[in-house]
């Protein structure tokens, strides 16, 4: 048993497609669009095949940042300690927002912690 993919809702379709796209080396499939439903979405795989299906819906918007119950973080693992530093320093100067490490975590982890163009956070992992 595996997971196929997990999904998010997004504000800017086009734009958290290409963040991943950039940044993770996700693949796009050919945008659905569903107008009488007014709901688009894209998955994006991932090298390994895991998969993300960014969604968006007219009337669908993220009301509070705060925490809430529900999907915390999407862990994304890099391969090495290195890997995880580089692409934390990349992202950062960038402009996204650094949360967190990297650091080895009490559970052993080595990881940092960033947020997309959307806020969302994305651990990245050995």
């Amino acid at each position: 048993m595996r997971i196929e993919h997990v999904a998010i809702w997004v504000n800017d379709l086009e734009g958290m497609r290409e963040f991943y796209e950039t940044y993770f080396n996700c693949k796009s499939n050919i945008k659905y669009h569903n107008s009488e439903k007014k709901f688009e979405s894209y998955f994006l795989t991932f090298d390994s095949g895991t998969r993300l299906e960014i969604m968006r819906k007219a009337e669908i918007n993220k009301q509070n940042r705060g925490a809430k119950i529900g999907w915390a973080h999407i862990a994304i693992s890099l391969g090495s300690q290195e890997s995880v530093n580089q692409m934390t320093a990349r992202l950062k100067n960038n402009g996204y927002p650094h949360i967190s490490g990297p650091r080895i975590t009490g559970d052993g982890y080595y990881e940092s912690v960033v947020e997309d163009p959307e806020g969302n956070l994305l651990e990245l992992t050995v």
